[in-house]
């Protein structure tokens, strides 16, 4: 059998040490499938005393990660500590000027600096893989850059935070409100002690912006998503989506439209019937649509030290057998700097929440400025009578223009029957 192909992993948390622990039980296949041993043989991380689970004697320990670059022994660079600049940015800017491949698992330092390190590795003629930085254990990157390479994507999306399916499905399975759910996952390990850059969208937006970049082969371009997060979402909200047909999901929606591409990450509501609204609990899941193939849909987990480490095996596996792929699936002189649509050219139906004074004339002064605003509605419920006291209205709209909608919900706001801030949540058919 070959010589092993010598790799050092730096940043020994979750998926670092899960890594090194999927390396070594899975040892023979890997090896079989690969053409010759995989073998980690230099690490860094910041506490050389803590337990990480793995036995990490015989390796050569580096305090600064950035050194890991200069190892002539290390052929490949496995970055696994996370962020998009700092450390993480360095050690993957000097390994690819060192002339190594590099593996990560990092979503925000793909998505902020994807297209310069892209450049600098296709200069260097080095592997840049990156499977690992978008749902995990699903293939979705392989998929949309080499599988369904014979296509023209119109559009591809998912669910692309575990966090967040999380938080919304124990809600509307359990009637719970959305700060008590948030808490019992920050207590479950399945969300962060600091939790925005889940709950805020961040973290979708970055995986978003990558699938984007390969779907339709332009530079990856993080600042031109949209991003909304889940914390306006109620349990309200919840039961009168079902009561409508419908459940809530965070969504991430990159599509071709005329004049360009629309690329957004917020709460939706999609038909109960199918299939994405099925995706529940911590799981994944990735959409794309090819004018040969049709649509594919992906399902799995999306983060964890078991999925997101063997995607990071599998690039090394395509590493030592010699095959290499752009970055962005052409090269960078190929691709293409389609404009970004702006969030207000969007157009579908909506949902809306209002809470309302209930007194007579307050529908009829809500449908005057939606008429107004050449907003045609499909249907309306209010729950319950309370005169003098505050009532849910719902409304949800047949297709109309998102500069429309926020248009008509600034003026209803400033009515004076309406309590609360209005509620939005647009409606998709995925």
């Amino acid at each position: 059998m070959n010589r092993p192909l010598a790799i050092a992993v730096a940043g020994l948390g979750t998926v670092g040490a899960g890594v090194v622990n999927v390396l070594r039980a899975n040892a023979d296949i890997i090896a079989a499938r690969a053409g010759r041993p995989i073998a980690v043989t230099a690490v860094s991380a910041r506490d050389r005393a803590r337990d990480r689970g793995i036995p990490l004697s015989g390796l050569r320990w580096y305090e600064d990660p950035v050194a890991l670059a200069a190892d002539p022994q290390v052929e490949v660079v496995v970055e696994c500590i996370g962020g998009s600049d700092g450390a993480a940015k360095a050690l993957v800017e000097a390994a690819i000027a060192a002339g190594k491949h590099v593996v990560t698992a990092n979503k925000a330092l793909l998505a902020v600096h994807g297209a310069a390190l892209a450049e600098a590795s296709e200069a260097r003629g080095v592997a840049l893989a990156f499977e690992a930085a978008v749902a995990g254990g699903i293939p979705a990157i392989k998929a949309v850059r080499e599988g369904l390479a014979a296509n023209r994507i119109q559009r591809v999306a998912g669910i692309l935070n575990g966090t967040c399916n999380y938080i919304l499905t124990t809600m509307r399975t359990e009637r719970r409100e959305f700060a008590e759910v948030l808490h019992e996952a920050q207590r479950l390990g399945y969300a962060e002690a600091d939790p925005s850059f889940d709950i805020d969208g961040i973290d979708a937006a970055h995986k978003l912006a990558i699938l984007a970049a390969l779907a339709f082969g332009r530079p990856v371009d993080f600042s031109a998503v949209h991003v909304e997060g889940i914390r306006d979402v109620s349990a309200l909200d919840i039961a009168l989506a079902e009561e409508l047909g419908y459940r809530i999901k965070l969504l991430g929606i990159a599509k071709r439209e005329e004049g360009g591409i629309s690329t957004r990450v917020h709460p939706c509501m999609v038909p109960a019937g199918a299939p994405i609204a099925r995706v529940d609990g911590v799981f994944n899941a990735v959409v794309a649509e090819g004018d040969f193939v049709g649509r594919v849909m992906m399902e799995g987990r999306g983060a964890g030290a078991g999925p997101t480490a063997s995607a990071v095996v599998a690039d090394l596996v395509d590493i030592a057998r010699g095959r290499f792929t752009p970055v962005w699936g052409a090269a960078t002189s190929a691709l293409k700097p389609e404009p970004s649509l702006p969030m207000d050219r969007h157009t579908g139906a909506y949902y809306l929440r209002l809470m309302v004074v209930d007194r007579p004339g307050v529908i009829a002064d809500v449908t005057g400025v939606l008429r107004d605003h050449a907003i045609s509605l499909e249907s309306m419920l209010q729950r319950g009578r309370a005169p003098g006291e505050a009532v849910p209205v719902v409304l949800t709209t047949h297709e109309t223009s998102e500069a429309s909608v926020r248009a008509a919900l600034a003026r209803i706001a400033a009515l004076d029957a309406v309590v609360e801030k209005p509620g939005l949540i647009r409606i998709e058919a995925l």
